[in-house]
This record gives structure tokens, C-alpha cells and sequence, in this order.
């Protein structure tokens, strides 16, 4: 049963660390989850944050000001 059995000492191994690593990215995605849920509250309430959204991410600006873009 140890070595001939299909759910021997090395799948069963094998199932248990797969099963940590799939422990450990459901927290991850969890944790960002629940900090997109937090930036939307953020966003609907929050004037400023709405402002540096549009600013960041699609190089919005007032009109008095010029946009400069650099690449790294």
C-alpha cells in the first residue's frame, strides 16, 4: 500500500504541498480582493480619488497644465 497503491506516500505528499500553495494564493487573492472592494468605496465617495484615477491611469489634466510622460 505504500508503494503500489494510488494514493501512495508520494501523491499523497505531492496533494498536501499542492494544497498549501493553493491555501496560500486563495489568501492572497482574498487580501486583494477585499482592497478593490475598499479603493471602489473609495472612489465613489472620495472626489480626489476619483481625480487621481483619471490622472493617473488616463493622463487626464486641467486645463492650465501639460502632461509629461516618462519611460523607464
Amino acid at each position: 500500500m505504500i508503494f503500489f497503491d494510488r494514493n501512495d506516500l508520494l501523491t499523497q505528499f505531492d496533494r498536501f504541498k499542492k494544497l498549501k500553495d493553493l491555501e496560500e494564493s486563495s489568501s492572497y487573492y482574498s487580501l486583494k480582493i477585499d482592497n478593490a472592494k475598499l479603493e471602489l468605496e473609495q472612489r465613489k465617495t472620495d472626489p480626489a480619488a476619483f481625480e487621481r484615477v483619471g490622472r493617473e491611469n488616463y493622463f487626464m489634466k486641467r486645463k492650465n497644465e501639460d502632461v509629461f510622460l516618462f519611460e523607464e
